[in-house]
């Protein structure tokens, strides 16, 4: 496989979802020959495009082959084909090759298979075909590893999503209805590296279950003694920091100067825009056990706690 000798051109990085529905709408409307779209996970990427393309579209998610996508580009010929979450796609000569042919920037495009011949023929599939189909790839990751991934980039537009997580939080309102859960993250959003709505549904999913999703949420994002200062800090069961000090003395983590150095360097808990969720009128919310007093415990079991 012939290696790349540039590096990857930069992509146009879109930063808000009003942005991304405007590429998404330009492909739906069949205006963009073949759109590259990357970003992290749980951004909401594939729910968007599925939202706008036509419902007879070729959807291909996880893994696929080179042939296998051949036969399925035959039976939707004419309809757009988006490509989703199949990561190793890059790495895959022969779908690449595929995709060079499907994504020329000709309005009628001839597309062939010229090996296992036989098989196509028992699946009553021609051996070459034309479509005037478009292409989405959609992807966590996407590198240029060789002539032909660059030859597929130059057919199209490659687009980087990559909100903040402000943005993500801004987003999550208009969907998401826990109230609670929503006001936790959104003043926490700076300890996540990477904005996720997935942070949301499964915070969500543990308090409908009674467990303790602060410290899970937490843990999504931070680890180590800092998880723990994080923890402490979120436990209302204190009454002050210096108890969550002692607290973080009496589990062994450290001296009380330790805890206070750590505070003082993870990031500031903010005051996210005050935003109401639009809860559903049938939707009743669960009560949920309260986090236990952890400085109680630790005074049952450890007597009074000292100073580190």
């Amino acid at each position: 496989m012939r290696k790349a000798k540039s590096p990857s051109r930069s992509p146009l990085v879109l930063s808000r979802y009003d942005e991304l529905v405007r590429y998404g709408e330009a492909f739906a409307g069949g205006h963009l020959n073949l759109l590259i779209l990357t970003g992290g996970p749980g951004l909401g990427k594939s729910r968007l495009i599925k939202s706008l393309v036509d419902q007879d579209a070729c959807w291909i998610d996880g893994h696929t082959t080179a042939f296998g996508m051949y036969v399925r580009l035959y039976r939707h010929r004419g309809r757009p084909l988006v490509i989703d979450d199949v990561d190793d796609l890059h790495n895959n000569r022969e779908a690449v090759r595929l995709l060079k042919s499907l994504c020329q920037t000709d309005r009628e495009k001839t597309v062939s298979w010229n090996s296992g011949t036989r098989q196509l023929d028992k699946l009553g599939v021609p051996h070459q075909f034309q479509t005037t189909g478009t292409t989405a790839i959609i992807a966590n990751d996407w590198e240029r590893l060789n002539l032909d991934v660059e030859a597929l980039e130059d057919r199209g537009h490659v687009v980087h999503f990559a909100p903040s997580a402000l943005e993500v939080h801004l987003q999550a309102a208009q969907w998401f209805t826990d109230q609670e859960v929503f006001d936790f993250i959104g003043a926490r959003s700076s300890y996540f590296e990477q904005p996720s709505f997935r942070n949301y549904v499964t915070a969500a999913e543990l308090k409908r279950a009674g467990l303790d999703w602060k410290q899970a949420t937490l843990a999504r994002c931070l680890n180590g003694k800092r998880l723990v200062v994080a923890q402490l800090k979120a436990d209302v069961g204190f009454a002050s920091e210096e108890e969550r000090a002692q607290a973080f003395v009496a589990f062994g983590h450290g001296c009380r100067a330790t805890y206070f150095n750590i505070a003082k360097k993870l990031p500031a808990v903010v005051d996210p825009p005050p935003l109401i969720l639009k809860m559903p009128a049938a939707m009743v919310e669960q009560a949920t056990e309260p986090t236990p007093d952890l400085f109680a415990i630790l005074k049952r079991r450890h007597g009074q706690l000292g100073n580190g």
